[in-house]
This record gives structure tokens, C-alpha cells and sequence, in this order.
């Protein structure tokens, strides 16, 4: 299997890659990006399977060449309102199917723009197959096979900033907490108002309970398109309350209004990462994950709880290394622009996981592992 990942040498693509460089179905594994010497540095210490190459993702031709002649391209290039319809595009121009770890909501809704060409081609084109989105959709599923009914699908995030600092994560945060996004309830998308409707939730060990708040995921968009569910909700939030207050209050004030006035502020940001992150910082720092799917069996209402608590890392670019892997093997199967929900078998998914020492679990109380 021969594979690239695009933006393979940043935080997250740089643990798909690592996760890849480790499968005997790899033979050929390209780390592609536009710091050419992080990925010069991650091939060497990989070993003889890993190459490496600069790639500009606002170059549309640059993209396709890159592309050409892989079975199989990865994509963690951010911000993905930016770049992810450019970049999967230029795996459509090259003939290669595509999966990436998209996690906005705009980027998302724009990219089913591609569905039609995508399927001309019997290509797939597999969106948002990370942590959340990725594998909060790919437990929605699982939730939602176990029921007669759906009735609503409650996703919920946290993270710590100190289990994170690159500059795409921050931008994203700041991105997710701007302006109005959207929210799935009773049968209709609604655009609700960012950083709203501030609630306490739990997560399993060690995150705890940790306020989270509405937030623009593509999960509201994508799961109600390929599952029968009245209600989708997102909710995210970091360990540490006071950037979640600061992101509000930056939008507020109108400081993240437009892409520009928003990279402006995070490069200050990113520049006060180091002192932010000292500030009330867990001491086991990780991220983690809850997804509640309610609904009837059986005549009876019944909520099906799911979680799970990691490296960000591990939660992100593991997920993107195991779609990466079934799409080469024909075990993703489905054409066109399509979510881990329409697309990925729960079963396969969270074995893989559980090889990688991914734990989720099943119930309240987090105490039984499915993987």
C-alpha cells in the first residue's frame, strides 16, 4: 500500500504517520508538507519506507502531482475551513481516495459540494475522521445500530491546552467559538450562537466533569444526513475554564470576526501558550470524549453512553491512521463525499483501536472497556 499524508509533519498528521510507519501493509509512506524540514527529520527517523516532500496546499496543481499514484491520501492540513476542500479537490484531480480529520463545521458542509464528482469516479471522499469529529461519529453509529429508534445523539469534548500547542489547534478554537454555528434539533439545522448554554458534563478518568459549551464541530451537519436522528448536539470545551471564558470574550469583542483579525490574534496567542498552559493545569493532561445516543428498544427509552480519554494525539491521528489503512484494504466502501458514520464499520474501527491501546467505554460510570 503506498500512502501519503498531507501535513504529515504537524502534531496530529505527524501521529498518523508514525502510527502508519509501524503497518507491514505500508510499503511506501510519503510525509508530505510545507515545513520540509520537520518532514525531512520524521522520514530519517522513521526509516527507509518514509519519504518526504514540500507540498503548498494553495496550489492546486502542486496538490494533484503530489497526490498522483498513491492508494490512498491522508490529510491533516488546517485550518480546515481553509484547506479542505482544496485539498480534497486535488485528490479527486489525482484519482486517489481521500480521508482527513477535518473538524469544521463549514468545511464540512462545503465539501458535499464534491459528492456528485466524487461518485462520477467511484471515489470516496471520507470527511472528519478524527477524534471528534471521527470517532464520536463512528460511536453514534454504534449507539444508533442498537436502537429501533434514534431520537437524539449528544456529543461532548474536552480538552486540556496543555495536551496540544500547535498553531491549528489553537486557531481552531478560537475558529469554533465565533459567531453562530450549527446545531440539529428536531428535524432541522439551527444556528445557535457560540460559547452558549454552558453545562458541567463527565468524562471518564482522569478528566472528570468539565464545563463544556456549544461549539461548531461538523457533527451536527454530517450525522443527520446518514442517520434517522431528530436531534444532533455538540459541546466542547478546555479543562481549563478560563481560555474557554477568553474565547468568548475575544469573539465578544469582535477580535475573531474575519480570518484575518483571527490569525492575528492567535499568533499572539500561540506566543503565550507556554505561560497559559502553566496556568490550573491538570496534572495527567489529556483530552477526552463523550458521546450519549438516546432513542427506543424494545418500546423503552433507553440512552447508550460511550467515552473514552487520551492524548489528543492518540484521539486524533491514530483515528486518521486507521481509515487510512481500511480504505487501502477495500474495507471502506462507500462513494462519494461520506462521514465516518455512513461509512466506517464500528467493529473493525474500535478493534484497531483497542491494538493501539485506544480504550473506549461503555456506560455511566466508564468502567467497561469495549476494546
Amino acid at each position: 500500500m503506498k500512502v501519503i499524508v498531507l501535513g504529515g509533519a504537524g502534531d496530529m498528521g505527524s501521529a498518523a504517520v508514525k502510527d502508519l510507519a509501524k503497518s507491514e501493509e505500508v510499503d511506501e509512506l510519503m510525509i508530505a508538507d510545507y515545513n520540509v524540514d520537520k518532514a525531512r527529520e520524521l522520514a530519517s527517523e522513521l526509516g527507509s519506507k518514509c519519504g518526504y516532500m514540500k507540498v503548498d496546499a494553495n496550489n492546486p496543481l502542486d496538490l494533484k502531482n503530489a497526490i498522483e499514484g498513491y492508494d490512498v491520501a491522508a490529510s491533516a492540513i488546517g485550518p480546515f475551513y481553509k484547506y479542505e476542500v482544496k485539498v480534497a479537490k486535488g485528490a479527486l484531480d489525482a484519482g486517489v481516495n481521500y480521508v482527513s480529520i477535518c473538524d469544521d463545521y463549514d468545511a464540512a458542509t462545503a465539501l458535499f459540494e464534491l459528492d456528485g464528482e466524487a461518485k462520477k469516479k467511484g471515489m470516496t471522499i471520507l470527511t472528519g475522521l478524527g477524534w471528534t469529529p471521527g470517532m464520536s461519529n463512528v460511536l453514534a453509529r454504534l449507539g444508533a445500530d442498537k436502537l429501533d429508534q434514534v431520537e437524539e445523539v449528544a456529543v461532548a469534548w474536552a480538552g486540556s491546552a496543555s495536551d496540544s500547542e500547535g498553531y491549528a489547534v489553537v486557531l481552531h478554537l478560537v475558529h469554533i467559538f465565533t459567531g453562530f454555528i450549527p446545531s440539529f434539533q428536531n428535524g432541522r439545522i439551527k444556528m445557535v450562537s457560540a460559547g452558549t448554554d454552558r453545562e458541567k458534563v463527565r468524562f471518564p478518568s482522569p478528566i472528570g466533569e468539565i464545563y463544556v459549551y456549544n461549539l461548531g464541530h461538523p457533527e451536527p451537519v454530517t450525522i443527520p444526513k446518514f442517520l434517522n436522528v431528530r436531534t444532533v448536539t455538540l459541546k466542547g470545551g478546555l479543562v481549563e475554564d478560563y481560555m474557554n471564558l477568553a474565547c468568548k470574550l475575544l469573539a465578544m469583542l469582535h477580535l475573531t470576526a474575519t480570518p484575518e483579525r483571527k490569525e492575528r490574534v492567535v499568533k499572539v496567542v500561540e506566543a503565550l501558550m507556554p505561560l497559559l498552559t502553566r496556568i490550573d493545569a491538570p496534572e495527567n493532561p489529556c483530552s477526552g470524549l463523550r458521546v450519549d445516543v438516546t432513542g427506543i428498544k424494545d418500546g423503552k427509552w433507553q440512552r447508550i453512553t460511550y467515552g473514552a480519554a487520551a492524548h489528543m494525539w492518540e484521539l486524533t491521528g491514530i483515528p486518521l491512521a486507521i481509515g487510512t489503512l481500511m480504505l487501502g484494504r477495500g474495507q471502506i466502501k462507500k462513494k462519494g463525499v461520506v462521514a465516518p458514520e455512513a461509512a466506517v464499520d464500528p467493529k473493525i474501527f474500535l478493534s484497531e483501536l483497542g491494538k493501539r491501546d485506544v480504550k473506549v467505554y461503555e456506560g455511566d460510570d466508564f468502567n467497561k472497556a469495549l476494546n
